[in-house]
This record gives C-alpha cells, sequence and structure tokens, in this order.
C-alpha cells in the first residue's frame, strides 16, 4: 500500500496555498503524462481572427435593411456571429486536439 502525504500548505498574505513534495513531482504512477503544458502554435488559431474581425466594427453592420423575419440586420448579423463563432471554436478545438 502506498502512503499519500498531504501537501504543506504555505501562507502567503492570508491566502493558504498548497505545495507538494518534491518526491511526489518524481514519482511515476501512471499520472497522464500529457498534462504537460503544450508549446506551439497552429495555423488554425486564425480563425479566431475571423470571428473577431467580423464584430470588430460596429459601423459596418449598423443598419436595418437587409431584415431577415422582422429583425434588422444590426441584431441578426450579431446573433449570426455568436453562432459562426461557436462553430469556428470547435473547429479550432477538435483540429487542434492531441490526438491519443
Amino acid at each position: 500500500m502506498v502512503e499519500h502525504q498531504l501537501p504543506k500548505l504555505s501562507v502567503v498574505g492570508s491566502i493558504p496555498i498548497a505545495r507538494s513534495n518534491s518526491q511526489d513531482l518524481n514519482r511515476g504512477d501512471g499520472m497522464d503524462q500529457r498534462s504537460e503544458r503544450r508549446s506551439g502554435w497552429s495555423w488554425w488559431y486564425l480563425l479566431f481572427v475571423v470571428q473577431f474581425v467580423a464584430v470588430l466594427w460596429p459601423p459596418f453592420y449598423n443598419t436595418l435593411e437587409p431584415s431577415w423575419i422582422g429583425i434588422p440586420f444590426f441584431y441578426w448579423y450579431q446573433l449570426a456571429c455568436v453562432i459562426v463563432g461557436a462553430i469556428l471554436t470547435a473547429i479550432v478545438y477538435f483540429a487542434t486536439e492531441d490526438s491519443a
């Protein structure tokens, strides 16, 4: 049976902060090896720029026409940008996700 020690607590100001023992960090007991921080950049991240630029300048979409089912362009354009932004975020997430 492996004994686990509780982490030591340090106090910074009035906030207790848990500090792990150095032996816990070197123990390879089947912890997820992918937990290391991934560095790098992907071209997929440019899709975030697309959704940012689409709503960057409100005078571009500050019009009443064309209306869609009675909703002015200003409102349905913003709603469409939210939906498209969610879709683009999902695309970037799945495209840059580590394959296990």
